[in-house]
């Protein structure tokens, strides 16, 4: 079977009969193969790889080879020029499937700086507007290696499942062009809110992995940068240049040997032709007589009658001159360093030229719109609840504001922990001794007037661990300590887990657990400890991490960390007196310390066991 090459096949064999690259036996012996190939295009990054060997992987997205292009000429006037630089020509990845890039400026700077990182790639959708303010979206990109078929029977899937609460329907109406219709379940939902939840929950978003693991020149592998992957790219294109200048160098110098012999030919044509008639060993005498080597005295020997004309010594006179000419233009090329790169420039400028046309940019780069919305969420109906969980973990939600002191009903042998008022569109947080958020919607919740289910039914909670604190997700932070006296404060929307794994907030170790979680509302903390010694400090003294063993709020001698609060020092620390009241102290002057202080035995009346709540 016969193929004819397209343009970008041939700019990647180009020279590959010319000594450019090297070769070596294939597998069976019989023939050779090229180590690689003289690559008049940034293939390796233009194209991409995927792959793993020998315990190392490498994952290279496509990229514009226009944009490249243009980097790989600035790389030649500037070889250190900065990652910044180069993203003003390569914007990131661009995927044959098109869609959206929407992974940040920053991110993808490091990425390219590294040759580690990764792309969010979103697809491509618009809106239609149907009569009465009905409207569908309609897919027409998807991201890079994404089967279409397998991506649409994920999501009928999950809409049979109802994960997805907010389509109707979802339709393939392909063609020629893709074109994926969702139907959003109410016309009240913003276009916007439903794709940002899809694109959480469904591969209408990926990540292409970077990881530019390559060989280099000698063969070694390694991480390199996109600077450094195009520096190696202009080397080779150099040896390439080199290389196939020295091989017509030999083929210029094998010509000009044979046109010099068929020259001597017409300064003494009469005495070559008796030669040739009346010599017993013709080449030898040719050789002897007009100081000829082999090669000539062959070449002359092997010429036609006709070859003799008249018009023939003018064109080898032609032919020699500009053979000459080539010669010297060749010998200075491979002598000067300034000439390669002129020469490599125009070369690149033509490979750009032969793809101006074809190779528009893809892949768009924009920004990810800041929606913080689930869509699932806005249709659900905002109703209060009042959220209660006992001591052995069963979880129940009651319609209404209920009497937060009122006697509830229990299993035998159980009784309340956690009793607090919600909405069913609240999230409900959930901090274990084991230092993990685990997070519960208030919609989701068991309602009845029944005792419940076991919270374990919900959220991946081991038998072992118990519940340190239940909350709503409000506020900008929180607290969090452990039994140790290390606490730190974490983001509110850091806590929130997506999955039934819940986060890892706060590191545990060794025997310690986690003991104290309360929003952070204040500018003062109050800790206390098993020994019952209370401290105070500014608030400002604790970092914001996401996660982390943090830092030592209090000192112990013995025991350890009972409890901790935040409270704002013009309104004085409460806490749950006897009999049900609640006590405040205004001046808190006598316990106020720096953090990891050791703190004071508390004011009278101070409640046992040492708790704010």
């Amino acid at each position: 079977t016969e193929a004819r090459m397209t343009e970008v096949a041939q700019l990647l064999l180009d020279g590959i009969d010319e000594d450019t690259v090297d070769f070596r036996p294939t597998y069976d012996g019989e023939s050779e193969e090229p180590c690689l190939l003289p690559a008049g295009i940034p293939n390796l990054l233009a194209n991409g790889a995927q792959g793993i060997a020998v315990g190392m992987a490498t994952s290279i997205p496509p990229h514009n080879v226009t944009e490249l292009a243009d980097a790989a000429l600035h790389l030649i006037k500037h070889p250190n020029a900065s990652v910044d630089t180069l993203m003003g020509y390569v914007r990131g990845p661009d995927f044959p499937t098109g869609g959206i890039l929407v992974e940040p400026a920053d991110s993808i700077r490091e990425a390219y700086a590294t040759g580690r990182g990764g792309f969010r790639v979103r697809a491509r959708w618009s809106v239609e507007k149907e009569k009465g303010g009905a409207w569908q979206v309609v897919v027409t990109e998807i991201p890079y290696q994404v089967q279409k078929s397998r991506l649409i029977e994920r999501m009928a899937d999950m809409l049979q499942a109802k994960k997805l609460p907010f389509l109707a329907d979802i339709r393939d109406e392909s063609a020629e062009d893709l074109r994926i219709v969702l139907e959003p379940k109410s016309r009240r939902l913003e276009p916007e809110v439903v794709m940002e939840s899809l694109f959480k929950l469904t591969d209408l978003e990926t990540r292409v992995p970077l990881n530019l693991n390559v060989l280099d020149s000698d063969g070694r592998p390694g991480v390199m940068s996109l600077r450094e992957a195009l520096n190696a790219w202009l080397a080779h294109r150099r040896e390439v240049l080199v290389r196939r200048s020295n091989f017509r160098l030999g083929k210029i110098a094998s010509r000009l040997e044979v046109l010099e012999g068929y020259l001597v030919v017409y300064l003494n044509l009469d005495e070559v032709i008796a030669i040739i008639r009346e010599a017993e060993n013709p080449r030898a005498r040719l050789m002897e007589r007009f100081e000829l080597t082999e090669t000539q005295a062959n070449a002359i020997l092997d010429m036609r009658l006709r070859s003799l004309r008249r018009l023939e010594e003018v064109a080898l006179k032609t032919e020699r001159e500009q053979l000459i000419a080539e010669q010297e233009e060749l010998t200075a090329l491979v002598g000067d360093e300034t000439l390669q790169w002129q020469r490599i420039t125009g070369e690149i400028r033509d490979m750009k030229a032969v793809f101006a046309k074809s190779d528009t940019r893809r892949t768009d780069c924009a920004e990810a719109p800041d929606i913080d919305v689930d869509a699932a969420e806005i249709l659900v109906e905002r109703e209060p609840i009042t959220v209660i969980c006992s001591k052995n973990g069963w979880i129940r939600a009651m319609k209404g504001h209920q009497d937060l002191e009122a006697e509830y009903k229990f299993k035998e042998g159980d009784g309340p922990a956690f009793i607090l008022h919600a909405e069913t569109t609240d999230k409900i947080l959930l901090f274990a001794e084991n230092g993990r958020f685990y997070t519960l919607s208030g919609d989701k919740l068991p309602r009845g007037r029944g005792f419940g289910e076991p919270v374990s039914l919900m959220v991946d909670l081991p038998a072992d661990v118990d519940i340190v604190r239940l909350l709503k997700a409000e506020g900008k932070r929180m607290l969090v300590a452990a039994s140790t006296g290390h606490g730190l404060l974490v983001p509110t929307e850091a806590a929130l887990a997506q999955t039934r794994s819940g986060k890892q907030v706060l590191n545990i170790s060794g025997t310690a657990r986690a003991v104290a979680c309360c929003v952070a509302e204040g500018d003062m903390v109050a800790s206390v400890g098993m020994n019952r010694k209370l401290l105070v400090f500014p608030i400002d003294e604790v970092p914001e991490m996401t996660r982390g063993k943090g830092v030592i709020l209090q000192r112990f001698k013995d025991g350890g960390l009972a409890d901790v609060t935040v409270y704002s020092a013009e309104a004085g620390l409460s806490w749950k007196a006897g009999g049900g009241r609640t006590r405040t102290e205004a001046d808190m002057s006598d316990w106020l310390g720096k953090r990891a202080g050791a703190g004071k035995m508390p004011p009278t009346g101070f409640p046992r066991p040492a708790r704010f709540t």
